[in-house]
């Protein structure tokens, strides 16, 4: 008995790379990416053209706040329950359904005079819907896009959110001084709209993946679901890696006061805040591309650890007080770590079966909502007591300690599916 080696040709196929002309050439792949784009622009337009409309409304900080931890807690509360509707039905008819009904939501948002507690309400069931439509479009991308270009497609739409996230937030108070909140809300519902026309005419029809013998209760999906997820080594350990990002997200939480503490007059206190809170975006556009195109498949995963705890490791150095400009590159170079996402996200692709990849991707997604939300707030409140400085440190340190963890559980996780797979090539 001898183990089996696999022909030379098909080794190398395994650890091929796709490009990014190949990725976007696909027709299907352009549509959801342009239509997650202009969604998400007209997102970022809306949440500054909210924040500034309640604030006009009631002059209180505390509602606008409010109505923002609403943009939260939806998504915690109602989605790993309504992600399994991209598994029980068509996943393009579920993004399109949930396309429609979001533009006629915000169009009423869109109406002066709208009450404030109804305005409340339409924001949470907006930020409601976008659970299943985001948990359709992870489980659909898979299916769009095998091998790795499933990686260097979700590494552009990665690159673009951000870009986008960037552009929308640089530009939204600019648009809404020159158009009004209103406008900037009804420009929102026709994000939406476009959203849904594009999917339609770009995305074919596929039949719902839900397995014969009936559709059961979401309740019953919703479990299915956790057991999956969490009852899996692997997949619970690629999970606590997305997870992580709690940890390097905090310091954008206190980026004003941290940017008051760094200011020295030379720049003004809110451009130092943009400054900071473009820094990881613009590392993970760097790092994604980087990731991506010039790192190979099977070597992305041995990197995965190592990537994580770098996502962590910059933000010690801040323990020293450093200028502005040390700070900075700290940020960037913690978000170049954060590409580690896009090995962790395949592996995770690989490991879940069709059939229940919407119910998987929206407990995911529901964790990293609530661990981001869960992060600033504890960051907010440390930071109160302790200052800015210390408080990104102790998060660099607590995601390092915690990365380092999952670094060994993934190695020996790993460690032991090669020998499976060795002793199955065995004859």
């Amino acid at each position: 008995m001898r183990a089996r080696r696999l022909p030379v040709r098909h080794r190398r196929d395994l650890d091929s790379q796709a490009t990014y002309g190949e990725v976007i050439a696909i027709r299907e792949f352009r549509a959801l990416w342009y239509g997650q784009g202009l969604s998400l622009l007209g997102d970022q337009l809306a949440q500054v053209a909210l924040a500034v409309l309640v604030y006009n409304r009631t002059g209180s900080p505390l509602a606008t706040a409010a109505v923002y931890a609403l943009t939260y807690l939806p998504s915690i509360a109602g989605g790993p329950l309504l992600a399994g509707l991209a598994d029980r039905f068509a996943r393009r008819g579920v993004m399109v359904t949930c396309d429609v009904l979001r533009a006629a939501l915000v169009a009423v948002m869109a109406l002066p005079g709208v009450p404030f507690p109804l305005l409340c309400g339409l924001v949470f069931l907006v930020v409601l819907l976008s659970a299943p439509f985001s948990a359709a479009r992870a489980a659909l991308l898979p299916e769009v896009l095998e091998g790795d270009r499933y990686v260097v497609g979700s590494a552009l739409q990665n690159m673009t959110n951000q870009a986008v996230q960037m552009l929308g937030f640089a530009l939204g108070g600019a648009m809404i001084a020159a158009m009004g909140p209103y406008r900037a809300l009804a420009l929102n519902a026709a994000t939406f709209l476009a959203s849904a026309l594009i999917l339609v005419t770009g995305v074919r029809r596929r039949p719902a993946v839900m397995v014969d013998g009936g559709k059961p209760s979401m309740w019953t999906m919703t479990r299915a679901g956790a057991r999956l997820v969490f009852g899996d080594r692997k997949l619970r350990t690629l999970v606590l890696f997305a997870w992580l990002c709690g940890f390097y997200i905090l310091p954008e939480g206190i980026a004003v006061p941290y940017a008051a503490k760094l200011s020295t007059g030379t720049l003004p206190v809110p451009v130092i805040t943009g400054l900071l809170m473009a820094a990881m975006p613009t590392g993970t556009v760097i790092g994604a591309f980087l990731f991506s195109r010039f790192v190979t498949p099977s070597r992305r995963l041995r990197l995965m650890g190592w990537m994580a705890m770098l996502s962590c490791l910059p933000l010690v150095v801040t323990a020293m007080r450093p200028p502005l400009a040390v700070v900075l590159a700290a940020w960037v170079l913690s978000g170049m770590g954060g590409a580690y996402q896009l090995a962790a996200n395949a592996a995770f692709v690989q490991q879940v079966p069709p059939e229940q990849r919407g119910q998987a991707f929206g407990l995911v997604q529901s964790g990293l909502m609530a661990v981001q939300g869960i992060g600033i707030l504890v960051g907010g409140f440390a930071a109160e007591r302790l200052g800015p400085e210390p408080v990104v440190a102790l998060a660099g340190i607590s995601g390092v300690t915690a990365a380092a963890v999952l670094s060994m559980i993934w190695a020996e996780s790993r460690g032991g599916s090669s020998s499976q797979a060795e002793a199955q090539a065995a004859t």
